[in-house]
């Protein structure tokens, strides 16, 4: 079966800017989580997938086929919802919808209505008359109506009240069920992603800086704290470390390896914690080098 995508050597260079080159794919079955701060190249890299930007080198698949502009039958199997909402503001959220579906021979009116009933959504509102939030939910349903196999979100809950939120995650999960589907996730709010993503893969200027499973992330990483009478530590797999004389707290990549060394060294009074998604992210986040390097040796 082929990958949902996948890039190869992607790059994109704005005059402040480069992305890539990147490479990265994704399994059909599979949530990736794509997490990393403003300006580091999220919605590019997207934009890129979906066909709105046009990248400077590299190749891109969908299920196999070439994302060619010139040749745009790929783009039946995503459904995209980005950071803009772009519809005919004088017509109804209904109207946008029936305009749309003439564009995709699996469109399900039954499921877009459906789908509107869930999320609270007015259709007979204008487009223009639509709040933030309401705008995200058309945007949504105009993404999910024609069944793709492969969904490309970018922050899709902007604007969403916390039910709506929830819903539209209960939807995701009914979508993925069958483990044909994938889909490709980027939010900042970080709690969606541990509760939906299956991997995750962090970003930063440009450049994919980890990818990894989520359940061994969350496995793996720890706080730990203890007492010591030295003060020149160096550890295995740790990406943070302070203490006040004799108190320690480092943040482990490698929970297991640090406790064995912890263990050796004779420590006292150790303890240690399980992290969030979002803190681990931090994490890497600020100290992606070391990370990287850390996790190039485990």
């Amino acid at each position: 079966m082929p990958h949902a995508f996948e890039f190869k050597n992607l790059v994109k260079t704005y005059p402040d800017f480069k992305l890539g080159p990147l490479n990265l794919d994704l399994t059909p079955g599979l949530v990736l989580g794509f997490v990393g701060p403003n300006g580091s190249g999220k919605s590019t890299t997207m934009h890129c997938l979906v066909g709105l930007v046009r990248a400077d080198s590299g190749s891109m698949e969908i299920f196999g086929r070439e994302n060619d502009l010139n040749k745009p039958a790929w783009k039946f199997d995503i459904g995209y919802v980005g950071d803009i909402h772009v519809f005919y503001e004088n017509w109804s959220g209904e109207k946008n919808l029936q305009f749309l579906a003439q564009f995709y021979p699996s469109w399900s009116h039954e499921f877009a209505a459906k789908l509107a009933k869930r999320l609270d959504l007015p259709l007979q509102k204008k487009a223009k008359e639509l709040s933030t939030g309401n705008r995200a939910k058309l945007a949504i349903i105009a993404a999910l109506a024609h069944a793709p196999k492969l969904l490309i979100l970018d922050e899709p809950t902007a604007g969403l009240d916390p039910v709506a939120r929830a819903e539209f995650q209960d939807v995701l999960f009914e979508l993925m069920a069958d483990g044909e589907r994938a889909i490709f996730y980027s939010t900042h709010i970080l709690p969606e992603i541990s509760r939906l993503a299956d991997e995750l893969a962090f970003l930063q200027s440009g450049q994919i800086v980890l990818r990894t499973a989520k359940d061994e992330l969350t496995e793996k990483w720890r706080k730990i704290t203890f007492r010591f009478s030295r003060n020149d530590l160096q550890f295995e797999s740790v990406v943070s470390q302070q203490h006040e004389g004799n108190d320690y707290q480092v943040i482990s990549s490698d929970f297991e390896v640090t406790m064995r060394q912890l263990h050796e060294l004779g420590v006292e009074n150790v303890q240690h914690s399980r992290l969030s998604v979002d803190e681990i992210a931090v994490q890497i986040l600020k100290g992606e080098k070391n990370v990287a390097a850390l996790e190039s040796r485990a």
